[in-house]
């Protein structure tokens, strides 16, 4: 099974890849998050501490899950990467670092954003805020390493060594408001237990997190399909 989606990623299928199926996410993605946001800013219910300032949760929530979600596949395909030397893992890595870092940037600000009205600041050197900006620092060195270093070889090195060390700050962020005392409220949704949260919130979650995911995707795919390009002329010259 892991094989054959491993297959959709090899370099042919998606240089074959026609620009109709972008266009059918960039739709898909549209509605979706517009039917999100609906749902999200006028059918849910403001919360009863919080009041409407929880709406800032649909998309602070999602972001947060994506920018985590893109560093670890961008972390275990660097490991794959050194381990198996499969150079279009480490194109796909490539690809997927600037989805993350949008929204890392997204979800620290909109963080920022909903901590100002619930703990009456801007920002905290809280455990789960500071961790996240230590994600998007090794986003940015993993970007900063492939746009400045110009041998494949040696950027492909670098920026791997970098992304397996990012891996360790994923469980910080995650389980940082369980190891410390921390302003943050813990997490509402979990693979091991049943959400804490009301449906009529969840739903739209759900929702804004789908169309994020979508958005995400489309940029990937994008952006792989240069980089493979990329690629195949450098190794022409």
């Amino acid at each position: 099974m892991l094989n054959k989606m491993l297959k959709n990623f090899f370099p042919g299928k998606i240089i074959s890849l026609e620009n109709k199926w972008i266009n059918i996410l960039l739709i898909l993605m549209i509605f979706v998050i517009f039917i999100g946001l609906i749902y999200a800013l006028f059918i849910s219910p403001p919360d009863y501490i919080q009041g409407d300032a929880v709406r800032i949760m649909y998309v602070h929530v999602p972001s947060s899950f994506i920018s985590l979600g893109c560093f670890a596949v961008i972390g275990t395909a660097s490991i794959l990467n050194l381990i198996f030397k499969a150079r279009f893992m480490s194109l796909i890595a490539k690809s997927l670092a600037p989805a993350g870092i949008i929204f890392t940037i997204i979800s620290i600000v909109t963080g920022s954003l909903w901590g100002k009205p619930t703990w009456g600041v801007w920002w905290v050197w809280d455990a789960r805020l500071t961790s996240m900006l230590i994600l998007f620092f090794f986003y940015f060195a993993y970007i900063l390493t492939w746009k400045f270093v110009n041998d494949f070889e040696k950027a492909n090195k670098i920026s791997s060594i970098i992304a397996i060390i990012g891996l360790l700050n994923l469980p910080v962020i995650k389980y940082s408001v369980d190891w410390w005392n921390t302003l943050h409220q813990p997490s509402s949704i979990t693979l091991t237990s049943a959400p804490t949260i009301h449906y009529k919130m969840l739903i739209p979650l759900i929702i804004m997190l789908l169309g994020f995911v979508i958005f995400s995707l489309i940029i990937f795919l994008m952006k792989y399909k240069t980089e493979i390009m990329k690629f195949k002329l450098n190794k022409k010259k």
